[in-house]
């Protein structure tokens, strides 16, 4: 296995959960700071604490649909994407984070923590 996957409803719709994932001060709110921009090619940085500063790239952008940036290059080289379905009067929120070496040490670790961070968006909800 070398990828994390794992999804969260959202009881907000598309548009507040896009938001949620690509305005910097509303990303801070439940995971990083950082200065990302939905726009391809934009290169940005994600504050990650102890783990210091990681390196990230937009590489697809379909507005309120799908988000997917490099994470962590030079470090961990992986990819995250986020898939947004429209679920009721919510969303469900896809995460794949994958580029993973085989049981690393990365690999569990955020395999523990995506869930709770994806917890702790839909119940804090940045308004």
């Amino acid at each position: 296995m070398t990828s994390i996957e794992c999804d969260q409803f959202i009881a907000r719709p598309p548009a507040a959960v896009w938001r949620a994932l690509t305005e910097p001060e509303l990303l801070a709110r439940w995971w990083a700071q950082g200065d990302i921009k939905p726009v391809v090619g934009h290169r940005f940085t994600l504050d990650m604490g102890a783990w210091g500063m990681q390196q990230c790239e937009i590489v697809t952008v379909d507005p309120e649909r799908m988000l997917r940036y490099t994470f962590a290059e030079g470090v961990l080289d992986t990819t995250i994407t986020w898939r947004l379905e429209p679920e009721g009067a919510g969303t469900r929120l896809f995460l794949e984070h994958a580029g993973f070496a085989p049981d690393s040490t990365a690999l569990k670790g955020m395999g523990n923590g995506w869930p709770g961070i994806l917890a702790n968006l839909a119940g804090n909800f940045p308004e």
